[in-house]
């Protein structure tokens, strides 16, 4: 018994006549993928995104800067000349014993380290980055324009006086608004 599986009449499951080679290349238009690819990364929010991503990263690299080279230093200064970033706690021992000057020294001994003077700078850098991206955010909504209000008068046909919205009669000619209108 020949079975044949279920599919509409002249239909190639999306597939061009070159088989399934040929779908990933061939864009259902007639098309090439290039030409789809090209049409979907030059849209505005694309680009505009990709502009963001690349200012974030540039911007990320000088917030890192500032908390290790310009915040942390008069931090650990005042601290008794402590460096966060050789803040650590060795959980087991490397090849050679501790104890250790450095971070750099324990990790090239192969001693397993928790980290916490890096972390409390990753911390800082991210507070920091949260502060900025809420200024830009709070920026952006003050810059935004506010939909403008319903209005809540109109002119009486009448005499042209200004009356509120849900008036029936004019206050000021005592015309009845609704026989006007209708």
């Amino acid at each position: 018994m020949n079975v044949k599986p279920l599919q509409p009449a002249g239909s190639n499951l999306g597939f061009s006549r070159g088989g399934p080679k040929d779908a990933l290349t061939t864009h259902p238009k007639g098309g090439s993928m290039f030409r789809e690819f090209k049409e979907f990364a030059m849209r505005g929010n694309v680009v505009d995104m990709a502009v963001g991503i690349i200012i974030g990263a540039a911007f990320g690299s000088i917030v890192q800067s500032l908390v290790a080279d310009i915040i942390m230093p008069p931090i650990g200064w005042i601290l008794g000349n402590v460096d966060f970033s050789n803040l650590f706690l060795v959980l087991k021992q490397g090849t050679t014993a501790g104890p250790y000057t450095s971070l750099a020294e324990a990790q090239t001994a192969g001693a397993v380290t928790i980290n916490y003077g890096l972390f409390s700078n990753k911390i800082i850098s991210f507070l920091i980055v949260a502060f900025a991206v809420f200024m830009l955010v709070r920026g952006m909504n003050k810059l935004q324009r506010k939909a403008p209000a319903a209005p809540n008068t109109k002119e009486c046909p009448l005499c042209s006086s200004t009356i509120p919205i849900k008036a029936r009669r004019c206050p000021h000619c005592t015309s009845d608004l609704e026989a006007v209108t209708a």
